[in-house]
């Protein structure tokens, strides 16, 4: 018998401590509604390729976990996990030292097998109102019942 899942907020709190990706790289995780989340960081020197230039596998780590968040916290709601099948992104700004990012996802498209989520990263301006998209992506995910897998 399937142990059940804790609640949505449990579960973004487990997946905090647990996603050591996300704590060695400054990624703060929110999930306002199942299907949507939104991860903010901090461009910082060790993230940096050139001179004052983030690397661009920074901006596709945090599409890629935003993309994942969003899949994750729908499936959660059926008792369910995901694993990435795909995703791609498209970079449109360069990222500089300092900049502090915004990756908003929403589940596009909910199968039997699959969720599809899509992402726009933003550069936040000043007083912390959206700047400009930096990058767009697209991600799918298989999903399958949690029983497959501990959390522990």
């Amino acid at each position: 018998m399937a142990t059940p899942l804790p609640d949505l907020a449990t579960m973004v709190a487990l997946y905090n401590q647990m996603n050591h990706y996300g704590q060695a790289n400054g990624m703060a995780l929110h999930v306002p509604a199942p299907g949507r989340a939104v991860y903010e960081m901090s461009i910082r020197a060790e993230h940096l390729s050139s001179p004052n230039t983030a690397h661009g596998g920074v901006l596709a780590g945090l599409m890629d976990a935003a993309l994942g968040a969003a899949a994750l916290s729908l499936a959660f709601t059926t008792n369910e996990l995901v694993s990435t099948v795909e995703f791609k992104m498209n970079y449109l700004h360069s990222v500089h030292l300092h900049d502090i990012l915004r990756a908003e996802a929403v589940v596009e498209h909910t199968g039997q097998r699959l969720l599809v989520s899509s992402c726009v990263v933003h550069r936040l301006a000043a007083d912390g109102t959206l700047g400009v998209a930096v990058a767009r992506g697209l991600g799918t995910f298989n999903r399958y019942p949690a029983a497959k897998r501990a959390l522990g």
